[in-house]
Formats: C-alpha cells, structure tokens, sequence
C-alpha cells in the first residue's frame, strides 16, 4: 500500500531529463504509466496530440487513474493545475480542472454494498494550484455525484427499488435542497385519470406511482419537463421475456435515475432554470390482474389504445408523463427511457437516439459531445406512422410491422405531446450499463444526468 501518489505529465522535465523512464513511457500503449520515481509512486500520463486533445478524454483517463490507484489502496493522489494547463493548451483551464475532477469520481465509483468482502479504497483527489481552481474542482464534484446517484438508482436491487420505496429514496435525497417533491399514490393517480401507469402497474405487488420533482431556481424561464421512466424491473408482463439472466432490468427505470441525478445537479449548482421532473413509476409483473394483450387504455387526452404486447409498456407510462407535462404548461418537453432494443441495433452501445425538434436534436446532440451522454438524431418518419394502426383503438402500442421500432416507439409517444412545447424523445436502451472503460464501471452508467441538466442550461439562457 502506498499512503500517496504524484500524477505527472510526459513533458515534465522529471520525465523527460531520465531516458530510461522518458523511453517506458513512450513505448507503453496505455493512456498512462505507473511508476516509481525513487520512492513515491507516480502516474505518468502520455502526451495527447493537439488534435486529439478533448474534455471526453480527460475525463476517460482521470477516471481509469483513479481506479488503478484505488485498487493499490492509495489513499491520496496529488496533481497540480498549471502542468495540466501546459501539456493540454486546446482546453480551457476552468474546463480542464471540471473534467479531471468529475471523471476522476466517476472512474472511483464502487456498487459494492452487498458483497460481503470488497475494498473499498477511494483515492482522494488533491488539485494543487491555488483558491483560483476551487470553484471548478467544486463543479466536477457536483457533475460526478449526480451522475453517481443515477448510478445507485439503477443498480439497486428490486427487492429494495420498487413502486413503493423509489418515491421515499426520492424524498430522502431531496429533503435538505430547495427541490419540491410530489407523491402521488394509487388513490391519486386514480383522481388523476393516469390510466397507463395503472394499467402497467397492475400486476406487482407494489402499488404504482408517479413522483414530480419541482426546481424553481428562476421562474422568469421557460418551464422545461423532463419525463423519466420509472419501470423498476420489467418482466415483460403477461407477454414474459425470456433469457439466461433478466438481471440488468432492474435498470429500465434509466430514464427515471437521469431525470433524477439532472435534478440532483440543477439544484446543487444553484442553476437559474425552471423545471419540473415527472416520473412514472412501475413494476411490470406478470399476475392473475396483469393487463392482457387486447386490452384498451382510455387516457386523459381522450386517445385510446390496444395493448398488443405487454412487453412494450415504456410507452404506456411515459404516455400519462407526457399528458402530465401538458398540464404543468411546459415550453420544452425531454421524456428518456430505456425503450427500445431496435436502438441497440440502430446505433449500438455508445451512442442515445434522440427524435423530435431537428434544432433541439442537434443542439443536444452537441451538448453531449462535449459532457460524454452521446446522442445522435434519429427521424420520426411520418409513413411508419400507419404501422400503429388498430382494428377496435385510436392506435395499438406496438407496430404491425417487424421493422423501424425505435421509430414507431417515438411516433407512439408524439401523439401524447402538448401542443404548445417543443419536444424531444431520448432512447437510452443501448447505454444504460457499460464495460468497465475509462470513467465507466462494469454497471450502471447514470447516462443522461449531465446532458439533461446542461439541456437545461441549454435553453433557460
């Protein structure tokens, strides 16, 4: 065990005035080296090409560094500012602190609290340079405990997670900001008229819910919706998923933990934005009251709809958020949801389809290249809209046809949008969880936190 260690650059004159080290470094392949240089373990990062040089990268290495050092039981990790200033100069100095802050905490990340033998050694990070930089250590601080918290969320297990208990983790965590949290029980969403959720809900145990998360740092903005889905373990339902292991859809309640950790976010950076968080919350079990394929859904907004597949109940619940973000008056509407496999397909596991506005898709697009949530534009094709179509409803919640899914799943969720707002649809099904890479542990990654709060920022300026 080392008590400390110095994280240098490959331009540092120690490096390079020992041929010895200066040569180890440069022939190794990895982002960086662990060394020692006498007695003191120090990690070595390679020179980054100009060109190459981006916030996404310092983040990826910050976040491996601090997991390598943890698994050494380093307890302390010195870096100082300015030599980060000088072997990255494309990047802007606040920018640079940010980001090898946050990853640096996004990489140390641990979901370890059932095993009953397991280190858990965090490197704590020391950024030498003067009062100057605190400010941005403070922010990717908060950018990477966000992110963290969407992170638990999703990979906590569904005998703790359910219907019941997400609304008081909700509670918990909010209890000491200035975020407002509404509840909504069953007796409620009755009054309501939330017919998806109920409908979905009907076969758990657990009774459903909806939690409404209320941040008002400045009411003079455009209201901004952010709709989540809350299925807290989906079995598919009547229409039962099959495969080895189901364990990973604990996690198709990703929508709901971005939603979340972007209001953990928001209210921790003081961000003068007005915005309301809606969560639909699910269990979708199979049972003797269970929705049946066939069945109709009669919602607030007058639609109805055919279950054709119970497995295809994302869009069922996010359908009541959408109606719900129309009630609250909203400008702009973000609902995200693990929704669809035909994503994966689409676009694999590095990369969020986003549908809806053509500049907001863009806009967000560009937001995500610079935080690391990458999404990329996906249309809405106006003809595949026929693929929904009913014998005995309005519309069926699954398509007719064997092709577009993530496609049709937009067009689902278009027909539930206020008029009055611009909207946009995020499918994160591809990027919920992830190898172990750079800042990302083998779990959950809490996609979404940052990009919906920087979407935020976005259009509140």
């Amino acid at each position: 065990m080392s008590l400390q260690a110095s994280i240098l650059f490959s331009n540092d004159a120690r490096i390079q005035e020992n041929n010895h080290i200066k040569q180890y470094v440069e022939n190794s392949k990895a982002a960086f080296t662990a060394l020692f240089l006498g007695k003191e373990l120090t990690v070595v990062i390679k020179e980054i090409e100009r060109e190459k040089q981006s916030l996404e990268k310092i983040r990826m290495v910050a976040g491996a560094i601090a997991r390598e050092l943890g698994s050494r039981q380093v307890l302390k990790a010195v870096i100082h500012a300015d030599p980060m200033k000088e072997a990255l100069p494309s990047l802007q100095p606040d920018e640079l602190v940010t980001a090898f802050v946050e990853g640096w905490h996004l990489g140390a990340y641990k979901f370890v609290i059932y095993k009953s033998k397991e280190d858990l050694t965090h490197t704590e990070l020391i950024v030498g340079g003067g009062a100057e930089f605190q400010p941005f250590i403070e922010t990717g601080k908060i950018r990477a405990a966000a992110t963290n918290f969407s992170r638990d969320l999703m990979n906590e297990v569904p005998n703790v997670l359910n219907p019941e208990t997400f609304p008081l983790i909700l509670q918990d965590e909010f209890s000491e900001t200035n975020v407002q949290v509404n509840v909504f029980d069953k007796e409620k969403l009755e009054e309501m008229e939330m017919n998806g959720v109920l409908t979905v809900g009907r076969g758990s145990k657990y009774m459903p819910s909806f939690v409404e998360l209320v941040y008002k740092g400045d009411e003079s903005k455009p209201l901004v919706a952010l709709v989540g889905k809350g299925v807290t373990f989906d079995t598919g339902g009547i229409s039962l998923k099959s495969g080895r292991d189901l364990s990973d859809m604990r996690m198709d309640m990703g929508g709901a933990a971005a939603v979340a950790g972007a209001m953990k976010l928001l209210a921790a950076s003081n961000a003068k934005v007005n915005v309301v968080a809606l969560i639909p919350i699910v269990e979708n079990s199979p049972d003797n009251t269970s929705v049946l394929p066939g069945e109709i859904i009669r919602y607030k907004n007058g639609h109805t709809v055919q279950v054709g597949n119970t497995d295809a109940e994302g869009r069922l619940i996010l359908a009541d958020g959408l109606i719900r973000a129309g009630e609250w008056g909203a400008d702009h509407v973000v609902n995200i949801a693990t929704l669809t496999g035909a994503i994966v397909n689409a676009l694999g596991t590095k990369l969020a389809g986003v549908f809806g506005d053509e500049q907001l898709s863009n806009e967000i697009r560009m937001l995500g290249k610079e935080n690391g949530d990458f999404v990329w534009p996906m249309p809405l094709v106006d003809e595949y809209d026929s693929y929904l179509r009913s014998n005995y409803a309005d519309f069926s919640n699954i398509s007719s046809k064997g092709e577009a899914g993530s496609i049709t799943a937009g067009l689902f969720l278009r027909r539930f949008v206020p008029q009055s707002c611009k909207w946009l649809h995020v499918d994160m099904a591809g990027v919920m969880e992830s190898e172990e890479n750079g800042y990302y542990p083998k779990t959950a990654t809490g996609f979404g936190a940052r990009l919906l709060a920087d979407f935020t920022v976005h259009v509140s300026k």
